[in-house]
């Protein structure tokens, strides 16, 4: 849904609006523009006159001359026309369709570049929404705001790939028809319309093969594509599932209706051409909706989950469950997750926002006793079915909201040594906040997939009385302008 509205709003962009008085620019100009930084968007930030101007495509340090597309009273957007002045990090993107598709927003940024970029975008983050100090940063005012004592934050250096590439175990294409043809790919920046591919460089080389494919196949039996405008035709989305080390693959076809037409021929000819997919599931999503699944799911032939692993911990992966979607870096951030928990095998743990129980386990190896709790049902099952198949009888799931389950688990008499949230892109809530205060565990370390977020949650758990020690940035998604962080905070004596 967050790729969706970003594709919505730069639609709004190009579309302009009424102008805006008493700007230095108007819609369409064109304008010299030094760039001093860039958003969280990737885009650069230059200013005409202290009025600031958003660049698809610039990077910080370049001169560029942009046209004009948008101005708001406080600032606008502008399309790059001319590098003046490049930058030494810039580079050649690798991708033919770079310029045309929205899944990377970083090709044209060095790759060492791009994990300074990170770490700083996380320290932007703490300083300005939390107002923390961060050690070797400037800023008095935010230390100051801080409260805190001694050096501040350690934020350490961005934890990259050493090959950045060919890194993600699981596709999500949208299926459509482009000059009569059944194509597949992503959707153009600011846009619906499928730029069609055959092959995607962060993307397993594996599922480009399979989804090229049942492109392929579909075209030869005359397979329908879904139109969003119409709400017919018959195949939406194709996905992909990889498990790197064992693997095994999945195929599963979103279709608009259950019938599908020449399913035994399809079935066929896919396991004849592709024999790692060792699953072929349908899931049957009917609604008029952006949402990818329907809640209908059923196994067309082979084998209901494949099988993965991150370290020793084996997971069953079914077609809606939640996992990882980059294998290597996972182990790194759980690595550090099980680092900063600082584990000697007598404590107990709580994971909230546990999903299927990939950090729990990860966790339980070193524990004496991990409680998870997530709040959708599907997810528990998954994980108490990894645990069983893990012999792993010192975790216990439980369905709900963290914020009802985990103070009733008080109430119960469990005191965890060590508390881990891993929240959504919004954070935690703030009920579940106010319940790590209450319960007061020796450590709390939280992973985050949105610096902002983050930020804004350490405040509270500062002014309640921790102390953020660390804060480690993961790439987990190269070329792209996402970035995982891994925090630990600990009870500050200082303010018992």
């Amino acid at each position: 849904m967050n790729k969706q509205r970003s594709r919505r709003s730069a639609s709004r962009r190009e579309q302009g609006a009424a102008p805006v008085a008493g700007l230095p620019v108007n819609k369409n100009d064109e304008v010299l523009l030094d760039i001093i930084g860039m958003t969280h968007e990737g885009e650069g930030v230059g200013r005409v006159e202290g009025y600031t101007l958003f660049v698809q495509g610039a990077l910080p340090g370049e001169r560029v001359r942009a046209r004009v597309l948008k101005t708001k009273k406080q600032y606008g957007y502008a399309k790059l026309l001319e590098l003046v002045q490049a930058s030494s990090d810039r580079i050649a993107p690798p991708c033919p369709i770079y310029d045309q598709c929205g899944g990377c927003q970083l090709q044209h940024m060095d790759y060492t570049a791009q994990l300074a970029w990170k770490r700083q975008l996380v320290v932007d983050n703490l300083q300005r929404i939390g107002k923390l100090e961060v050690a070797g940063a400037a800023g008095a005012d935010a230390a100051s705001a801080s409260g805190t004592q001694g050096e501040g934050i350690r934020v350490l250096p961005t934890l990259g790939m050493e090959e950045p590439w060919r890194y993600r175990n699981k596709a999500q294409v949208p299926i459509g028809v482009t000059d009569g043809g059944l194509v597949g790919g992503f959707y153009a920046r600011g846009s619906h319309r499928i730029i069609d591919m055959e092959t995607c460089l962060i993307q397993h080389e594996d599922n480009d093969k399979v989804v090229a494919t049942v492109k392929s196949l579909g075209r030869e039996l005359g397979i329908t594509a879904y139109d969003e405008e119409t709400g017919r035709g018959l195949l939406r989305h194709v996905v992909v599932k990889k498990a790197f080390r064992t693997g095994q693959m999945m195929l599963v076809l979103v279709t608009n209706g259950r019938d599908i037409p020449h399913l035994d021929a399809w079935l066929g000819s896919i396991r004849e051409q592709l024999p790692a997919v060792v699953s072929i599931c349908q899931n049957i999503n009917t609604q008029r909706t952006n949402v990818i699944f329907g809640n209908d799911t059923r196994v067309l032939w082979g084998n209901e989950v494949i099988y993965d692993y991150i370290g020793e911990v084996q997971f069953a992966i079914s077609a809606r469950s939640f996992y990882q979607v980059n294998p290597a870096q996972t182990e790194v951030l759980y690595g550090r997750t099980l680092e900063y928990a600082a584990l000697t095998g007598k404590e107990t743990v709580i994971d909230a926002y546990c999903g299927i129980g990939t950090i729990s386990l990860f966790l339980a190896q070193h524990a004496d006793q991990v409680y998870g709790v997530e709040i959708v049902p599907e997810a528990i099952e998954d994980a108490r079915a990894n645990a069983k198949l893990n012999g792993m009888n010192n975790v216990k799931f439980e369905v709900g909201a963290s914020e009802d389950v985990i103070p009733a688990w008080k109430e119960q008499g469990i005191t965890p040594d060590v508390i881990v949230v891993d929240p959504p892109r919004k954070g935690c809530d703030p009920r579940l906040l106010e319940t790590i205060l209450l319960m007061q565990p020796e450590r709390v370390v939280y992973v985050s997939c949105n610096p902002s977020t983050l930020a804004r949650d350490l405040r509270v758990l500062e002014d309640g009385g921790y102390r953020t020690v660390e804060v480690t940035p993961v790439d987990m998604f190269p070329h792209t302008v996402h970035v995982e962080s891994v925090a630990l905070l600990v009870m500050d004596v200082v303010t018992l």
